[in-house]
């Protein structure tokens, strides 16, 4: 461990108790990532880009994976710039302002790709516009997920924070489910195959991801004085490398990198099948896709109220593993008792509400993991921290989507070539798939996910900081803090500037 005089004394945030208005004006930021989310979604963009646009399903489950590599290496720059940032308005507001018109423009500009150019112009019009997408998004993403640690040091009410965070999140992204379906390509509007109106759904989309990032940044700017003020550094390239590396090679860090790296494979096949299970699996319309979207709404709610209590009575750790365990059973029961020909027949109205009632369940169980596995990742900061000297949220978080970003590419590309492998056919009417293809694509799907995300939960046990350890680390900035204060009353002229 690093001693306690090399660490500078602004890695302790002035501590304060969050009010409500903070926290409903931080979690309402995350109204951007919930649209962002669905729209982002292999779930939405596979079948978009395939059964709309009229791309390969090879094709486009190579650009998405393609995409998602990309972004995930130019996160960590944002990270990095964003926790070495000094302006006037902190390290993080500057970039969060930035980001809203930018956003509103890539989204536009994306869902509205030109109709009469040829088939390989438009898929390079719209890759291109997908990365730029992703970036901008990040550039409010990352600074505002890095903001939470700075708002509060608590143990305990960082996971609040972070269900604020996923409540409004979820909310946002199920309502715009809802919207996408039922307004936009309900039967009366053209269905699910209608190009104009996913165009309609983009301008909708950009305008409220402008809006609620806006009202975040300006809700929270008066917290500005409060956060950490890092001191001006001029530092040689190595000593940045080591810095990086430092705070990167985090056992804990490390730990839920690599179960991001497992479950990320799963979680991009899932995401990118679920429109076409739904759709030809199960025999869905566009209205019953929305109804569970609302039962997943509800379930956020839910794991709001669950997350808080699991984790003052289990500990975070013990309480994320106990909820992603249960996760990995109930979310793919359906499909598998479907393989073994336990469900009912399709035209049965049990299958619809047997679906809804295991969405309601599983969604509650991993939102609710992923709010405290959020909040671990905020208790990283200070551990890190006492050990290389530098707070770097910005960098942390950037690297925790990383590995993730990298295998749900993956994750999408073997959906694709799954699609091919089982002769999906491009372009299919809904409700036209013969019912075959898709139990043969069930029975390669089920034990490559279920392997993956399992692997993922065991990972996690390996996760080292519970409540004493955090409050150790902050005692132990603290006591630095104090050691370079006296410092500077001695020797002021030793201590470097702030902005």
């Amino acid at each position: 461990m690093t001693s306690t005089s090399a660490v500078p004394s602004d890695l302790v945030p002035a501590s304060a108790k969050l009010g409500v208005p903070t926290k409903l004006f931080y979690g309402f930021g995350s109204v951007a990532f919930g649209v962002a989310g669905l729209g982002l979604a292999s779930s939405l963009l596979q079948p978009y880009l395939n059964r709309v646009i009229g791309l390969p399903a090879l094709w486009v489950g190579t650009a998405i994976m393609l995409t998602l590599m990309l972004d995930a290496v130019i996160d960590p720059a944002i990270g990095r710039w964003s926790d070495n940032l000094r302006t006037r308005w902190g390290r993080r507001h500057p970039l969060m302002y930035a980001s809203a018109p930018l956003i509103a423009m890539a989204c536009i500009g994306f869902w509205n790709s030109p109709a009469d150019w040829s088939l390989e112009a438009t898929g390079a019009y719209l890759i291109g516009m997908l990365v730029v997408l992703r970036i901008c998004i990040s550039l409010y993403e990352i600074p505002s997920q890095a903001l939470a640690p700075e708002l509060t040091t608590d143990y305990h009410e960082r996971t609040s924070l972070f269900s604020y965070r996923y409540l409004f999140a979820v909310i946002a992204g199920v309502t715009m489910n809802v919207v996408l379906y039922q307004v936009y390509l309900s039967p009366a509007a053209g269905g699910v195959l209608n190009r104009a109106a996913y165009a309609q759904y983009g301008v909708l989309a950009a305008s409220l991801m402008a809006v609620s990032i806006l009202v975040s940044a300006l809700g929270t700017h008066r917290q500005i004085p409060r956060l950490s003020r890092p001191a001006v550094r001029d530092i040689s390239f190595g000593k940045a490398v080591k810095e990086v590396i430092g705070t990167l090679s985090n056992r804990s860090l490390v730990v839920v990198m690599l179960s991001g790296l497992c479950s990320g494979v799963g979680t991009g096949m899932s995401y990118a099948l679920s429109q076409y299970f739904y759709l030809e699996l199960w025999g869905l319309s566009a209205a019953q896709i929305s109804y569970l979207a609302i039962a997943g709404a509800l379930a956020s709610i839910c794991a709001v109220a669950l997350a808080g209590p699991a984790s003052k009575v289990l500990g975070k750790k013990r309480a994320m593993l106990t909820l992603f365990s249960a996760y990995l059973v109930t979310s793919l029961l359906p499909l598998t008792l479907k393989l073994l020909g336990l469900m009912p027949p399709n035209s049965s109205p049990a299958v619809f509400w047997i679906l809804i009632v295991d969405n309601f369940i599983y969604t509650t169980l991993v939102i609710a993991g992923l709010i405290i596995i959020s909040s671990m990742i905020a208790d990283v900061v200070e551990d890190a921290a006492v050990k290389t000297g530098v707070r770097s949220e910005g960098l942390l978080f950037a690297a925790n989507g990383l590995l993730p970003k990298f295998t749900a590419g993956i994750g999408v590309f073997m959906a694709g070539l799954l699609l091919t492998l089982v002769a999906f056919p491009t372009n299919a009417a809904q409700g036209s798939v013969d019912p075959a293809i898709m139990m043969r694509l069930v029975s390669i799907y089920l034990p490559v996910i279920a392997v993956m995300n399992t692997l993922s939960v065991i990972v996690l046990a390996f996760y080292h900081i519970d409540q004493d350890t955090h409050e150790q680390n902050l005692a132990t900035l603290r006591e630095a803090a104090a050691d370079l204060e006296r410092a500077s009353e001695l020797a002021p002229d030793l201590i470097p500037p702030r902005p």
